[in-house]
């Protein structure tokens, strides 16, 4: 007997459950969404829609990969930022809501610029360097990550968006591109190695090591953009959770004004940002 959307939705539902997922409802429509190529709202229109075998078993095969805790940004292989939708998998992070309200801040920062260069550093999927560039079209976008692989689904995004951000392997220890720059921004590696056992397993076990664990990160980048930023232009960071004061008066030690941290949508202290 054929098995029906809402059936499956229930059923997936209650294996993810099991599994440990914290939203088992909303992934189980949303992968049960992906095979139907339908959305959510549409599972809703038709719940009585059967499944056919090829639909059963691919569901199957994704559902069992989010079960082994594998996030659902790289069962899906895409996810929404803003206003696009991007390619990722274990070779980048999962674009954040928090990441979102740095692109604000930047977005902010950057207003009654006509065509201002601005520098992402440690740009992963592109997500903040595309954001910006889809937001801001004036903007030339330089994006840089020290990881080629990082660099290979930057470049797969750019080319799905049609945006116009160029791409670079640097490696932020060695200093910042050089040029004067409008805006730097970046989400460095900020997690201490002594956190990552306490972590979701979604980010403990599959998201890149590299790109979440770091320290001096933020100091190397807040050094040297204070060297490449045009005078009356903006250092924007995220930082780690009850890290933002630390960070706001590094910023000021070296010399920047205008200092403010803002909250992400959770109410922590995420964004700091300082004007050279």
């Amino acid at each position: 007997m054929t098995e029906t959307a809402r059936a499956a939705g229930a059923r997936v539902r209650d294996a993810l459950a099991a599994a440990g997922c914290d939203s088992p409802r909303v992934d189980a429509e949303l992968l049960l969404a992906h095979v139907l190529g339908t959305s959510r709202s549409g599972l809703l229109a038709d719940p009585g829609r059967g499944l056919t075998p090829a639909e059963a078993s691919e569901l199957a095969r994704l559902v069992a990969r989010r079960e082994r805790r594998e996030p659902l940004a790289y069962v899906l292989g895409e996810w929404g930022f803003r206003r696009l939708v991007l390619a990722v998998d274990g070779r980048v992070l999962v674009p954040r809501p928090e990441t979102e309200v740095v692109v604000e801040r930047c977005l902010a920062r950057l207003a009654g610029r006509a065509e201002p260069r601005v520098l992402d550093v440690g740009t992963g999927s592109g997500a903040i360097a595309l954001a910006i560039a889809d937001e801001h079209p004036g903007a030339r976008v330089t994006a840089t990550d020290a990881s080629p692989d990082a660099l290979e689904v930057a470049r797969t995004n750019v080319a799905r968006t049609g945006l116009r951000v160029e791409l670079r392997e640097d490696d932020l220890f060695d200093g910042l591109p050089s040029g004067e720059w409008d805006l730097v921004v970046s989400n460095p590696p900020y997690v201490r190695a002594d956190e990552i056992a306490a972590l979701p397993a979604e980010v403990r076990d599959w998201e890149p090591r590299s790109a979440l664990v770091g320290e001096g990160a933020t100091e190397a980048i807040a050094r040297a953009a204070a060297e490449m930023l045009r005078p009356g232009s903006a250092l924007v960071l995220e930082v780690a959770d009850g890290d933002a004061g630390r960070v706001a008066e590094l910023l000021r030690g070296l010399g920047y004004g205008d200092v403010r941290v803002t909250r992400d949508l959770a109410g922590r202290e995420r964004v700091v940002e300082g004007v050279r």
